[in-house]
């Protein structure tokens, strides 16, 4: 039986939950997400075969498992924990981490996978990012042995779920400015400081925290646990993007953490670059994902669709929109999959990573505009996934430094001078 033909017969079975109401005849809604019609240049055909075969698998759970429900935990603002055991089968977590349970993946087939969660549901691939390549990245590379073997296995299956608390209120693209603090006291350390916008915040039972170390007054790194005395957690309400992501405002007020849960690998700020290196590349795929799933469900909806007694698909001004959506969506990935090349060849700079990401972001912004004008009134709607994409961008667009930050440091790899910090006036190069 041909897809097509599936899709009748779910049609037919499911006539009111996907809009086929004889009263209100709509075109297919997300909840059984469309074939993908986005590779327009073949550009599968510069994945191996591992890396195909990850696209194929992590694309097949997203659809059947996380596309027909989805939608209803965006418009709750809740997490959809019901979907985590099926999402731990996938084997993602901790990426390319060797042992303690991990995948050993290579940073391209990590990639395939978060394409495919972004295509069918942003929330979904922020929550895989801030737990394995923020949270278990962290630890991985610069946590001692003993943090690794106790906390990595259960992470890797979802049994810990982690998180990465740098951003405080006071300071957000100026992340280096750090008013959290760690105190030494006999035994461990005392945390004082507030954070916020993080990401899994809520319900994580780890907690890698960023902290100015009161007496070298250079930034260190610590694990907090869920339930540690003087460590709140409070949910962000009100978001328009990300609903199900539950970030946290965090309050630290005399948190103790022992020696043991100190990050030996983190001894400056600098140390955070090595975690961001990596995750710098995840979230430019992010929005080409994004923008893929925005791309496939228009190129669905206008053949459904009907106006003036004929398809949306015939009118000159929506093909002129798809073909300029889809010619995006193309450049998009090759720009992502040069920076992922790169950074496996070991030469991808700061720089670099901030252009594909910055210019990601934007581009991804445009395609989902577009797809929203192309299912007009439709276009405003969940039951469609591309307004739930037009709202999800615009996290993506200010994460993991805001559009204008990042494109300030693609104009310092230009020119050699920091228009940030402008007042140095001293050109220099930068390299990871």
């Amino acid at each position: 039986m041909s897809r097509t033909d599936t899709h009748e017969i779910t049609r037919q079975q499911t006539s009111g939950l996907l809009g086929f109401d004889a009263h209100f005849p709509q075109a297919m809604t997300a909840a059984l997400f469309p074939e993908a019609a986005h590779d327009a240049l073949h550009l599968d055909g510069m994945l191996t075969s591992g890396e195909r075969s990850m696209r194929e698998r992590v694309r097949k759970y997203m659809e059947t498992e996380v596309a027909p429900v989805i939608s209803s935990f965006w418009e709750k603002a809740e997490f959809p924990f019901q979907l985590v055991p099926g999402f731990a089968k996938l084997n993602l977590a901790g990426g390319g981490i060797k042992g303690y349970g991990c995948p050993d993946l290579s940073l391209m087939e990590s990639a395939m996978a978060v394409i495919e969660i972004s295509r069918v549901d942003c929330s979904m691939s922020t929550f895989l990012l801030v737990h394995s390549y923020l949270a278990m990245l962290t630890i991985g590379l610069l946590g001692s042995e003993q943090q690794k073997q106790e906390l990595l296995p259960k992470l890797a299956k979802f049994e810990f779920i982690g998180c990465w608390a740098l951003t405080e209120p006071s300071n957000g693209s100026d992340a280096s400015a750090l008013q959290c603090t760690a105190t030494k006291v006999p035994g461990g350390w005392m945390i004082d400081g507030r954070k916020r916008w993080i990401g899994n915040g809520t319900f994580a039972d780890v907690t890698v925290v960023w902290a100015r170390n009161s007496e070298t007054h250079q930034v260190n790194a610590f694990i907090v646990r869920k339930g540690t005395p003087g460590f709140k957690t409070e949910k962000i309400e009100n978001k328009i993007a990300l609903r199900c992501v539950q970030n946290a405002d965090m309050t630290f007020h005399r948190c103790f953490v022992s020696d043991s849960d100190r990050l030996t690998g983190v001894d400056s700020f600098k140390d955070t670059n090595k975690v961001l290196a990596i995750s710098r590349v995840m979230v430019a795929w992010q929005p080409v994902g994004a923008a893929m799933g925005v791309y496939d469900v228009a190129a669905r909806y206008i053949k459904q669709r009907e106006q003036f007694g004929t398809p949306l698909a015939s009118f000159q001004l929506i093909q002129e929109r798809m073909a300029r959506m889809l010619g995006t969506v193309q450049a998009m990935f090759l720009m992502a999959h040069r920076l992922t090349k790169l950074h496996e060849e070991g030469r991808m700079t700061h720089e670099q990573a901030s252009l594909v990401k910055a210019w990601n972001t934007l581009r991804c912004r445009e395609v989902v505009s577009l797809g929203r004008e192309v299912l007009g009134g439709n276009g405003i709607v969940t039951d469609y996934n591309i307004a739930k994409a037009f709202c999800d961008i615009e996290a993506f667009y200010s994460y993991e430094g805001t559009y204008d930050v990042n494109m300030l440091v693609a104009g310092r790899g230009i020119t050699g001078i920091s228009a940030i910090k402008a007042s140095s006036g001293k050109a220099f190069k930068s390299k990871l």
